[in-house]
């Protein structure tokens, strides 16, 4: 392993630096979760950078309350969230309170620019022990290369077998593997969450308001939003799908709600209202990352593009219709018992490509 045994047993802290969505911490939660188990002697701090970092403050607001923060604060496996760096300012900070940390362990899981994350990584920790990516370089990339002679260890480049997909998990796991010895079993990798008890019941009392807490009713989570917009569905393959499944016998009376982020809830209640859509409700996390899981979990079918839901169902063991491309396979749900996934026909296909035949098709 990269980490020298003697370090990993000796040391009390270590920091790992990385780019994190929330599909990425559907997985990573585990793998976090057993290096810390494996070393309990080391507090877990991690270091999450924000690539939509700005100089414009009227962002501020909104990427200070990203939902991932929220679960992280959550886990009891780690002790230190480092959540300021969407500003130059709070990353500068942040900075200083990394440097007042010393540090004898620096992980960098950065694979975007990784040069930078290296130089990141030691900037933090000049005497630390630096464990980090490493891109091939050009000719003229001289300043990239000496960014990574900072570093004491480069990660292995993962090559999975040929002729056999793979799973993000696979990516994750060699990481863990390479770096501190830290095994996880397949069956080990599946997304875990645990919903605290105040946001299972704002979810019931919430569904409760709506009426949709019938026995009779089943209740479909729809999503069609992603961060770009070659994931995204259009609200109006939502409207006609709801149509389309109120049609048939197995789904009269099902309710639905579709998700928004903040921003977009205006748009799902215009949509609601122009096509007169009953048993319908928007819907949107805008106080807490649990609301989503919460909510998720009291739905019957999930419906959703390629983006944190469709794992998040997995998470929550309700069955999920996941709308993907082609690219990117390995970000599938990795629960193929509760999955379905439909893939657009074609690579180079959005998934609005995807049709809503193709999704009555693969209702249960």
């Amino acid at each position: 392993m990269l980490i020298p045994k003697n370090l990993l047993h000796s040391s009390d802290k270590v920091l790992f630096i990385v780019h994190l969505a929330l599909g990425d911490f559907a997985y990573l939660h585990n793998f976090f979760a057993a290096f810390a188990k494996a070393y309990p002697s080391i507090s877990v701090h991690i270091w999450v950078d924000e690539l939509r970092r700005t100089s414009d403050e009227s962002k501020w607001p909104s990427l200070r309350r990203y939902a991932l923060y929220d679960w992280l604060r959550a886990c009891p496996f780690v002790s230190l969230i480092y959540d300021r760096t969407y500003s130059p300012d709070g990353l500068k900070a942040s900075i200083k309170a990394a440097q007042d940390e010393r540090y004898p362990l620096v992980v960098s899981l950065a694979t975007l620019r990784p040069h930078i994350y290296a130089k990141l990584a030691h900037t933090i920790s000049p005497d630390g022990f630096l464990v980090g990516f490493r891109k091939k370089t050009g000719l003229f990339q001289w300043h990239h290369r000496l960014g990574y002679r900072r570093l004491n260890a480069i990660v292995p480049e993962f090559k999975p077998n040929k002729g056999k997909q793979h799973h993000v998990t696979d990516l994750y796991a060699h990481w863990f593997r390479a770096i501190a010895d830290v095994e996880l079993a397949p069956l080990d990798r599946y997304p875990l969450l645990e919903i605290p008890t105040e946001w299972s019941k704002s979810a019931e009392h919430q569904l409760g308001e709506w009426g949709f807490d019938r026995p009779e009713t089943r209740i479909v989570f729809i999503n069609a939003f992603a961060k770009t917009k070659k994931r995204c569905w259009s609200l109006a393959q939502v409207a006609n799908l709801i149509k389309a499944m109120r049609e048939l016998p197995a789904w009269k009376y099902t309710s639905f709600l579709v998700n928004a982020m903040p921003h977009d809830i205006e748009r799902v209640r215009a949509l609601i209202q122009d096509h007169s859509l009953v048993g319908t409700e928007p819907f949107s996390a805008e106080d807490n990352f649990f609301q989503l899981p919460a909510m998720l979990a009291q739905c019957d079918l999930i419906i959703s593009v390629e983006t944190a839901v469709m794992h998040l169902a997995n998470a929550v063991h309700v069955p999920v219709i996941a709308l993907m491309r082609q690219k990117n396979p390995e970000w599938v749900p990795i629960d193929q018992d509760n999955s379905k996934v439909i893939v657009a026909k074609k690579r180079s296909d959005w998934v609005e490509a995807i049709s809503i035949e193709q999704v009555l098709e693969a209702l249960p």
